[in-house]
C-alpha cells in the first residue's frame, strides 16, 4: 500500500523535526530559555503529530484487514520493520524532552 509508505515517510519528517527541535532547545536552554522553550513545545507538537498518523497507518490497515484480508506479507514485515525504528527514534526524542525538563 502505497499511501502506508507515504504516511511512514510523512512520520520520518515529523520525526526529524522533532529530534532538531528538542537537541536545539538542549543547547540553548542557559542562553536562550524563551527560545528553548518554544523549541521545546515544537518538539513535543511533532510527536503528537507522529502519534496521529500512525494511528491513521494502523486504521488503513486495519480497514484493509476488513476488506481484503491479510495485507501481503513483505509489506507487513517493510511496515514493522519502519515502526520498530520510529518507536526507537520517538523514545530517543522522548529522553531528550525530559532531559530539558530535568535541567
Amino acid at each position: 500500500m502505497k499511501l502506508i509508505q507515504c504516511i511512514s515517510d510523512m512520520i520520518e519528517d515529523e520525526i526529524d523535526g522533532a529530534l532538531e527541535y528538542v537537541e536545539k532547545a538542549v543547547e540553548l536552554k542557559t542562553e536562550h530559555k524563551k527560545l528553548a522553550d518554544t523549541l521545546c513545545e515544537l518538539s513535543t507538537e511533532e510527536v503528537s503529530h507522529i502519534s496521529r498518523l500512525h494511528g491513521e497507518a494502523v486504521r488503513l490497515i486495519e480497514d484493509y484487514r476488513k476488506e481484503k484480508g491479510e495485507p501481503p506479507a513483505g509489506m507487513l514485515a517493510i511496515y514493522e520493520y519502519l515502526h520498530k525504528k520510529h518507536i526507537d527514534k520517538v523514545a530517543e526524542i522522548k529522553r531528550y524532552q525530559e532531559m530539558y525538563k530535568a535541567m
